[in-house]
């Protein structure tokens, strides 16, 4: 899974819902679709796109598949976004550190 494939599937107003739903722990199909805008086999739908892109898995209990978040996937995202806050952290620190009057031209 690469984090553009992640971006990808999550980019679907229905399927960043859906992630949403999960993040209280695994549910089935149906507790997903409830109270959704879509029908359940949208859901469905939906949840395999998730699942390609590596940020849902599934599990089978009894007659029904579990659903929860993936957390290979949420990290693979998050070290993709990591790498810019520490560039931010980095000119943060750059800036604080310049002495104080040559800051945007300012004395002080």
């Amino acid at each position: 899974m690469t984090y553009d494939n992640a971006f990808a599937a999550l980019a679907d107003p229905s399927r960043r819902r859906i992630f949403e739903r999960l993040r209280g722990g695994p549910l089935p199909v149906a507790r997903i679709a409830a109270g959704m805008p879509i029908s359940r086999p949208a859901v469905s739908q939906h949840l395999q796109v998730l699942k390609a892109a590596g940020l849902v898995s599934d599990e089978a209990v009894g007659t029904r598949r579990l659903y929860s978040i993936d957390q290979r996937g949420l990290d693979t995202l998050r070290a993709w976004l990591d790498q810019f806050w520490a560039d931010a952290l980095q000119a943060f620190k750059t800036e604080v550190e310049r002495p104080s009057r040559t800051r945007k031209g300012k004395r002080t």
